[in-house]
């Protein structure tokens, strides 16, 4: 309970801590004015119970990690710096700095707020407006070419696939010819 200073001639100085003596170490460790000890007190030491391990499902912290990514890229993309887009959403910027960098996990009102100001919307937000797989083929079947040749492709054996592949590899590497 007494602070330790520099010693003196080979005799411990200390310092009560409760009334703030400074002294000579006496033999009983109580102080000369207060008569509390100068020992230190350790504190009882208070083992606590185990704790329940808790399971994270680790997609969450990934989806939070694609979210936080996404809003960065749909801002970069709007051209946008960290401050304008604040300023958009009248929030601090130290507030989008920290969603973007996980540090903080956006409401929704924030998303509804992040979407409008990027102006898109809240799905294309939490995708990082990148087309689902359903609409790349969907796209990709509306194309005629495509969609002509997909039916045709099914009746081919592996070869067959592996010997159109090498022509239209081939056709895409000569050079073209101008007239």
């Amino acid at each position: 309970m007494a602070t330790t200073l520099a010693p003196v001639d080979s005799r411990e100085v200390v310092r009560c801590d409760k009334c703030t003596l400074v002294q000579f170490r006496t033999t009983n460790n109580l102080c000369r004015k207060c008569r509390q000890s100068l020992d230190p007190e350790e504190p009882e030491q208070v083992i606590a119970p185990p704790q329940p391990a808790v399971h994270v499902p680790s997609h969450s912290s990934h989806s939070q990690l694609q979210i936080a990514q996404s809003i960065r890229n749909l801002r970069q993309r709007a051209g946008l710096s960290q401050r304008q887009l604040a300023l958009r959403m009248q929030v601090p910027r130290t507030y989008v700095s920290k969603i973007e960098n996980e540090k903080a996990t956006p409401t929704l009102s924030s998303l509804e707020r992040l979407a409008k100001a990027l102006q898109v919307t809240l799905p294309d937000l939490l995708t990082g407006g990148q087309p689902s797989r359903e609409e790349q083929v969907r796209d990709l079947m509306s194309d005629s070419f495509l969609a002509e040749l997909m039916p045709i492709c099914q009746q081919l054996n592996g070869l067959q696939l592996n010997s159109i592949l090498n022509q239209v590899r081939e056709i895409t590497m000569r050079p073209r010819r101008t007239a």
